[in-house]
């Protein structure tokens, strides 16, 4: 495992070397961290410190909201969502493309950011701007047929005119996780402002400055300035009072958490879509291409350190082809560059923190204990960073070990062998997840047979998981306990409107007239019905 230099002092302004990135340093400026945190509602008085996994010290101190700040952010939401409903989609997209532009001017700032708080990797952190500005463009350049009304049959033909429309739900609630600080706090709400809705973000309190400085985007973007509002607290209190007051609610986290919105959320009779847990399998079949799969697998299981939703856990690998192919997957990772550090240069950075750091130590220390190889890593590395740990890869776990079943969301995985391709979809469906695969074969189209067997909702073919996610056309969402719901392409942002069907009616009413009987008007209705039918109508 190759490691940089130690960073200096633990002085998270010595955490950038000036002379080699002569970049001013955004964060911890007081003034800036100030004017983010001074975004937030909160008239508790409490106050809470942010942490960055980099060095163990302070960023910031912010103020801790309670459920009288949640209701005044939704008071103001809604006055807000009044207005926007009503401006032209033109209007919309406009503003949407201003974020585009936005985004892509402030990137190296919204980086900084993102990697103070996570730890991550800045190779890691820069897929977030890419993907929230791709985001941004795609609903700007596809609004106007997204919610444009349409029409639709109706049931006498030239006589009855029906109109369909997208109408706003109102005021989304986002709860977002800490891994994916930028994406995950803002594409979500993105869909849901374009379609004329607002936000009341609860973004996860060890990353807040990021999804802070994101807010301040869309206002600088021309979005209304009380249509956004974030609110921060513990979600046991915050998250609930939430789901209390919300028109929707998009939730992403832990599979247990999100049984928890969805029951909330179905005795309010509102919609949620919840983008859960996964225990990724990723496959390599005997005629893959060797270089190719060991350099995915290297992304698909060690980017943001694992802690990514659709990062893989699990990797079965075909008998004729497994020997020559762990050979290569163990060189690379071995040869991967790992540390705490804001610089580019680093293939993966750290975990977030010491409760994550926990998980891993345990998964692994158990697997070890009951059996289970160790191909290369295995050790925390305080060295580099208080929660930094060496990318991982395991060999003979069995079902009796914690990492065989559960997600472990850090850097290790799981190999087994596979002789039948069956026997490797069979295994690749066992559990109860289906967030994300991926298949590595020369012969594309009997991979994509293969991906239509596999029970989840995206999976990759000769690509660990980029092809999905940087696919925004392409919705992307779980199957059983990986979630509900569909984010990005048409379905993520249809999820924040309610159809409405208007009818109008000429001439004929759906009743007897002109003296018929009512005998009779059952009749010609009948004889209509086979007209239709002749004419080929729906």
């Amino acid at each position: 495992m190759n490691a940089p230099e130690p960073s200096g002092p633990a002085d998270l302004q010595g955490l950038r070397d000036p002379e080699h990135d002569p970049r001013a340093s955004y964060a911890l400026e007081p003034e800036y961290v100030a004017g983010l945190a001074g975004r937030l509602r909160a008239t508790s008085g409490e106050t809470r410190a942010l942490e960055s996994p980099l060095a163990g010290q302070p960023l910031a101190h912010l103020a801790v909201s309670q459920t009288s700040d949640v209701d005044e952010a939704f008071a103001r939401a809604r006055r807000a969502q009044e207005a926007w409903s009503r401006t032209s989609v033109t209007e919309r997209s406009a503003a949407l493309h201003r974020l585009h532009d936005l985004i892509l001017d402030r990137q190296d700032e919204i980086i900084d950011l993102i990697v103070w708080e996570s730890g991550k990797a800045r190779k890691d952190a820069f897929d977030e701007p890419l993907h929230v500005a791709m985001t941004a463009r795609y609903y700007s350049r596809k609004l106007p047929g997204l919610v444009a009304p349409r029409r639709a049959a109706g049931a006498i033909p030239a006589l009855t005119r029906v109109d369909l429309a997208r109408i706003p739900k109102g005021v989304v609630g986002i709860i977002s996780p800490w891994n994916y600080p930028f994406t995950m706090a803002l594409s979500d709400g993105i869909a849901a402002l374009a379609a004329g809705n607002a936000v009341v973000a609860k973004p996860d309190g060890q990353t807040m400055l990021t999804a802070l400085y994101g807010a301040r985007l869309l206002e600088e973007a021309g979005f209304p300035a009380d249509l956004w509002q974030v609110v921060h607290g513990p979600g046991s209190q915050i998250g609930p009072a939430i789901i209390d007051r919300a028109d929707y609610v998009c939730f992403t986290g832990s599979t247990a958490t999100g049984r928890d919105v969805a029951r909330r959320c179905a005795d309010r009779l509102i919609g949620c879509s919840l983008e859960l847990g996964g225990k990724n399998p990723l496959l390599v079949l005997r005629d893959a291409d060797l270089e190719r799969a060991a350099e995915g697998a290297v992304r698909a299981s060690f980017s943001n350190a694992g802690q990514l939703c659709v990062s893989m856990e699990r990797m079965y690998v075909a008998d004729q082809v497994y020997d020559r192919f762990v050979e290569r997957f163990v060189a690379r990772t071995q040869a991967l560059t790992v540390g705490a550090s804001l610089d580019w240069g680093n293939d993966m950075g750290s975990l977030i923190s010491a409760a994550q750091l926990e998980t891993v130590v345990r998964h692994v220390d158990d697997a070890v204990a009951k059996g289970a190889r160790v191909l290369t890593g295995g050790r925390a590395r305080p060295d580099l960073g208080p929660y930094v740990y060496e990318p991982t890869i395991l060999e003979g776990v069995t079902p009796d070990m914690t990492c065989f079943a559960d997600e472990t969301f850090g850097p290790v995985i799981a190999l087994y062998r596979f002789s039948d391709e069956a026997d490797a979809v069979a295994r690749a469906n066992a559990g109860d997840y289906g967030l994300n695969a991926s298949i590595y074969s020369r012969d594309v189209r009997r991979a994509r047979a293969l991906a239509g067997q596999i029970r989840c909702g995206t999976v990759n073919v000769n690509e660990a998981f980029a092809a999905t996610f940087a696919s925004i056309d392409a919705p992307m969402g779980g199957m059983r306990t990986s979630g509900l719901g569909r984010r990005q392409g048409a379905e993520g942002l249809h999820r924040f409107t309610e159809t409405q069907s208007v009818a109008t009616q000429r001439l004929l009413r759906f009743g007897p007239s002109y003296g018929m009987s009512d005998r009779a008007y059952a009749r010609m209705m009948t004889a209509s019905l086979r007209v239709l039918d002749k004419l080929g109508r729906a």
